[in-house]
């Protein structure tokens, strides 16, 4: 098998790497960069887990078009470098096209060479603004951005007449680009955050922020929006909830919602976190069902599965392109299956309608806010 693979490799050599038909080989091979290790790794799993429960089902039936989907996945533990060393092996190997990756910081690192390459750039895991402003014509989200997400926030806040808001956020380019959003939400209001305070990217080193932002009795906030992973949100809220903090905390859907229950336990009672996906615990919407069907059939709790927010992310995400991949024909090249995604106007994979253009690369502004419980529930 080795040896007829490598065969078909150099046969291939003399193809262009932008236009090459990967289905001339019935495998289609999708590259992934996310967090599979480290402090925001469940985030990469989840999103991993959710993608490959379609993928498997849709090969175990023939796949599409003839072709399999091979979803090839790297570690690059939320760290920009190695996922821009992950892209360029990528490129190197020749993937059709580049999938679910997570995370702002190491998205925007790959940017370069996905826009250099033409490299079709599908569904990361971020709302950040830099990434849709200006349309690439390769990069393509299913999720609402952090614009939508912060100003659903601001909006409810306000609603219930909690004006002083501050703001605790990664220092990089993700917990900019949340910091952005909630100013802007707030500024037709005529107000801005009371404080911020910062965390490293990967670190729980929370201290400075909490003595930020809850250390002065007399400039209390009323609320603070956090816009950071799992495992420094936790401490944070810990540490904060011991300095004799009382307010409320909301977090976007990037936080992740499971991991965060995880990481609080009784702690996260009465923690918001706004959502850009289906509920993925009921029965609403159709590809929330399916996804909890998929969940079942691949063995679920018994087998260390369960319902998450960032499964059925990557559960969309890959209905969603499978259905590019069709309309591409049996020989997709990237420029074609560029070409099939843009005419996915509408597309529902369930409840869930999508829309992309030759003009609008961002399917949905869906949000909504969840509660989390002590007892480990998700709340609408």
């Amino acid at each position: 098998m080795r040896r007829r693979e490598a065969i078909a490799a150099l046969g291939s050599l003399a193809l262009p790497l932008a236009g090459r038909a990967q289905g001339a080989r019935n495998k289609i091979v999708l590259g992934q960069s996310c967090a599979l290790s480290g402090p925001a790794a469940q985030l990469g799993k989840q999103m991993q887990i959710g993608a490959k429960l379609y993928f498997d089902a849709l090969n175990a039936a023939g796949g599409v078009n003839g072709n399999l989907v091979e979803l090839h996945t790297l570690d690059d533990g939320y760290e920009p470098d190695r996922c821009k060393a992950n892209t360029e092996k990528f490129i190197e190997e020749d993937v059709l096209a580049l999938f679910g990756y997570v995370g702002t910081p190491t998205s925007l690192a790959a940017l370069p060479i996905i826009n250099q390459h033409r490299m079709p750039f599908f569904a990361p895991l971020t709302g950040a603004e830099a990434l849709r402003d200006p349309l690439s014509r390769n990069v393509f989200h299913v999720r609402a951005s952090y614009f939508e997400e912060t100003g659903l926030i601001v909006k409810q806040l306000t609603q219930l007449g909690l004006n002083r808001i501050s703001v605790f956020h990664q220092n990089d380019s993700y917990g900019k680009a949340g910091l952005e959003g909630v100013e802007r939400a707030m500024k037709p209001l005529s107000l801005k955050p009371l404080a911020t305070g910062t965390v490293e990217r990967n670190t729980v080193d929370v201290n400075k922020a909490v003595a930020a932002l809850v250390g002065n009795p007399a400039a209390m906030p009323e609320a603070i929006v956090m816009i950071s992973a799992y495992k420094s949100c936790a401490a944070f809220i810990r540490a904060a909830r011991k300095a004799g903090y009382g307010g409320v905390f909301y977090n976007v859907s990037f936080v992740g919602t499971q991991a965060l229950l995880d990481e609080l336990g009784k702690d996260a009672n009465g923690v918001v976190v706004s959502q850009v996906m289906p509920y993925p615990f009921g029965t609403v919407t159709g590809v929330a069902e399916e996804y909890q069907a998929a969940v079942q059939k691949a063995g679920g709790s018994a087998s260390g599965l369960r319902l998450d927010y960032n499964g059925i992310e990557g559960y969309v995400a890959a209905k969603t392109f499978t259905e590019g991949l069709r309309r591409a024909g049996a020989r997709p090249t990237r420029e074609s299956l560029v070409a099939a995604l843009e005419t996915l106007q509408p597309y529902n994979p369930g409840g869930f309608p999508l829309r992309f253009s030759a003009a609008k690369h961002v399917a949905s502004n869906f949000v909504e806010l969840s509660m989390l419980t002590g007892d480990g529930k998700v709340k609408r």
